[in-house]
């Protein structure tokens, strides 16, 4: 039975596309009241005196929760590993508000339009600061944005709120300064990524009620339902024993769902009135009051001898994470420690930075973490060096890049956290996806460009990136296998699917291993009572990290499988095998088949249920490579961009679903393109956030996309499940770079302020005239 690099249909889909009820909002209590939220309309404020008395004698008003009647115990709202590798900055309501948008008041009520009525009869006063607003600024302002005494962070990482610094790092590989003073070219460049809204179909929502127990039960389209479970006991101070979290199907998350949001809110009012509650917020609230990515300015610098012999990379970072400190230190890190890697040939690195607090909309998790924003710098800085050296950008790469067998000392210096492991690359195509890639894009005959006419120029850029898979020693994933009679497996696992088909790759490593049908593999995932512990969906490590769990305890099971049907047979059990459907003798023809097993197990005498558990926690993230290619048609007249085609060649290892994973790098490379061309978080000059609708926040469109290719190497991870390594994320990174380089090739013009919009290519266009 081959399960394994098939294209099985998604498990949940047919019930999904049929409007089957699935969703946080679809499983909500009938009787569940309504909360509303009442938000700052000022960037930063002290509350100075908050009235409800008028908004609670509104009949069909449940509850009006404040600062002052909830618990006033600080956390990070970020779902991470503990201790936590972010500020602890965030109360559940505080008598300060930080940004537009922040909480104010709760109200929940039995209908929504008495909560939002209730909502206009608070009265509030506030004092209001003076708004930090620029990052680059930050630093030296007068105001400091958080000076709250119980402010923490959980172990080093430069914290010093009173200079609104919300994280520092530094890290050097021999003497970047020296190497350059010595190399024959060097190119130092700025570069600036924008924040960009996630704009999941599903917003974020939440709904609690309690059990006939007394316990509190959270359903919540969350990534993370077990770090949720751990920060929402810590800052209510009750036991986690108390609390059972579940998560349905999730209509795309993107990292916007990897922290807590409303699901404090939800809690606060159930713990109060002891009925059902719900919150789902509006499409202004998740632009104003949830994540963005977090914008950065990035500095980098390289040098090389005349031959294109890398030397080194110096690269500073400073970041917003606006109001609050979530995903600050790691964000920043991957920024680096996903990009710089893919040059190992150097003799010297240095990467420093901060991470910034400002008044703006809490910067947080995004699918592709920093990584994003550090290769369109890295990447588009490669190009400028190629430029100047008189070589092609593909060969610049190919002299220096990573290649199959070989390690980088970033490995072991960095990690998410700040400290990295020592890894050699066990599988590594680039090589081929480069080939392969610059095969589909037709690069010998477009490169650089091409004149349509007078006006219309065609160009051709490329860019190359990494990721990685899971965190080593700190994400674990876990799994449960239980053998039901007739003979099909329940599969419990804690491991989230977002809408990535998680629950189908599990199920078909499970049936791979069994040697059974994928359809003999039924999931249940994310529930914090019922199903084991993962850490969750991120750092893409799902496939790899949860799919070895699942493996493992898969083998398990078969051996359990083998030493009961030895038993019905009277042999050993290294003297039968199980091939999915007969545990049969390796010596005679005798058998008997799994469902009669079952049968003996469940029916007869001496009944015993198989049950199987299983752990992973990895001991390294091997990296997905990409090769990025993308062909641009500009106007010269107008500065406007046409995307023609961009071609993805991917090294993911075995793709356990290669219709699913091509989706997710389809998924990934609009998220890119968006960031490239057209998504910009936009704020007046007076702070205040113009880009809360999807009437004024752009996302790319089918027509705004002509052609994506995606392809992938053939490639085997040793230390993956299957050989499989992430692929998550590995799609949305090299757009903004190859975009760049492709408008440039074309043009003459770079534009190192992202997104490229016909304004900017205009005003350089002129310019350079």
């Amino acid at each position: 039975m081959i399960e394994v690099n098939k294209s099985v249909p998604k498990i949940d889909g047919i019930g999904l596309i049929t409007g089957a009820p699935a969703y946080t909002d679809d499983l909500a209590m009938n009787n569940a009241l309504i909360i509303k939220v009442l938000r700052s309309p000022h960037h930063f404020a002290k509350i100075i005196e908050i009235n409800t008395l008028r908004a609670l004698t509104l009949s069909g008003v449940e509850c009006i929760l404040t600062y002052k009647d909830v618990p006033r115990n600080i956390v990070t709202r970020a779902g991470q590993g503990y201790p936590e590798p972010s500020p602890h900055d965030k109360f559940i309501l505080d008598e300060y508000v930080r940004y537009i948008g922040d909480e104010v008041a709760v109200v929940a009520a039995l209908t929504e339009k008495i909560a939002i009525r209730a909502l206009q009869l608070i009265e509030v006063k506030y004092k209001v600061f003076e708004a930090v607003l620029d990052f680059e600024t930050a630093e030296n302002s007068a105001r400091a944005v958080h000076l709250e005494p119980e402010c923490h962070s959980m172990f080093p990482m430069g914290y010093n709120p009173s200079k609104n610094i919300a994280c520092t790092y530094e890290m050097n590989v021999g003497n970047s300064g020296e190497t350059l003073s010595k190399c024959d070219v060097v190119v130092k460049e700025r570069y600036y990524t924008q924040a960009q809204a996630h704009v999941a179909m599903e917003p974020h929502a939440s709904t609690a009620y309690l059990d006939f127990q007394g316990r509190l039960n959270i359903i919540s389209s969350t990534q993370t339902p077990f770090h949720m479970r751990r920060i929402i006991a810590e800052a209510f101070g009750i036991s986690v024993s108390t609390i059972r979290v579940i998560k349905p199907r999730v209509g795309g998350a993107y990292g916007g769902k990897q922290a807590i949001h409303g699901e404090f809110l939800v809690a606060a009012v159930t713990l109060k009135t002891r009925k059902p509650s719900k919150l789902i917020y509006t499409r202004k609230e998740v632009f104003e009051s949830t994540y963005c990515r977090h914008a950065m300015r990035i500095d980098i610098t390289v040098g090389s001898d005349k031959s294109g012999n890398l030397k080194a990379i110096d690269m500073e970072i400073l970041s917003d994470t606006g109001a609050y400190g979530e995903h600050a230190l790691t964000v920043f890190m991957v920024a680096a420690s996903k990009t710089l890697p893919l040059y190992n040939k150097v003799e010297s690195v240095h990467f420093a930075g901060k991470v910034m607090y400002t008044n703006h909309t809490p910067a947080g998790a995004f699918r592709g973490y920093g990584a994003v924003q550090g290769n369109f710098a890295l990447e588009s800085v490669m190009d400028e060096l190629a430029e100047k050296l008189g070589m092609d950008p593909i060969r610049l790469r190919e002299k220096n890049m990573i290649m199959q067998g070989e390690t980088s000392p970033i490995f072991k210096i960095m990690g998410e956290g700040g400290e990295g492991i020592e890894m050699s690359i066990e599988s590594c195509k680039l090589d081929y996806c480069i080939k392969r890639g610059r095969e589909l894009i037709n690069w010998k005959y477009k490169y650089p460009k091409i004149d349509i006419d007078k006006e219309i120029v065609r160009g051709v850029g490329m860019a190359i990136a990494m990721q990685g898979s899971g965190i080593p020693y700190m994400d674990m994933g876990s799994a449960i296998l239980k053998l039901n009679d007739e003979g099909f497996f329940n599969l419990l696992v804690g491991a989230t699917d977002i809408g990535t088909g998680s629950d189908t790759i599990l199920a078909q490593i499970a049936a791979e291993t069994l040697g059974v049908e994928t359809k003999k593999i039924i999931v249940y995932s994310s529930d914090t009572d019922l199903t084991p512990f993962d850490s969750g969906a991120y750092a893409s490590s799902t496939t790899y990290i949860s799919g070895q769990a699942v493996k493992k305890t898969a083998n398990q099971m078969k051996e359990m499988i083998e030493e009961e049907g030895a038993k019905r047979l009277n042999l050993l059990q290294n003297e039968v095998i199980f091939d999915g459907k007969y545990i049969k003798s390796l010596e005679t023809k005798d058998k008997i088949s799994l469902r009669e097993l079952c049968e003996q197990l469940y029916y007869n005498n001496n009944q015993k249920q198989l049950v199987a558990s299983q752990s992973y926690v990895g001991t390294k993230s091997p990296p997905p490579y990409m090769a990025g290619f993308a062909e641009v048609e500009v106007d010269l007249g107008t500065g406007r961009v046409k995307l023609l085609d961009y071609v993805g060649v991917v090294d993911c290892g075995t793709t356990i679903n290669p219709n699913l994973a091509k989706i997710q790098v389809e998924g990934g490379l609009v998220q890119g393109i968006g960031m490239a061309m057209f998504e910009n978080v936009k704020y007046s000059e007076t702070g205040r956030l113009l880009t809360n609708s999807l009437m004024t926040y752009t996302i790319p469109t089918r027509e705004d996309i002509n052609n994506i290719t995606v392809e992938f190497a053939d490639s085997y991870e040793p230390t993956g499940p299957y050989g499989a390594k992430s692929v998550g994320e590995i799609g949305i990174d090299t757009p903004p770079a190859a975009i760049a380089n492709a408008i440039y090739n074309a043009t003459g013009v770079r534009i190192k302020t992202l997104p490229i919009t016909p304004e900017k290519i205009l005003i350089a266009l002129k310019e350079m005239k």
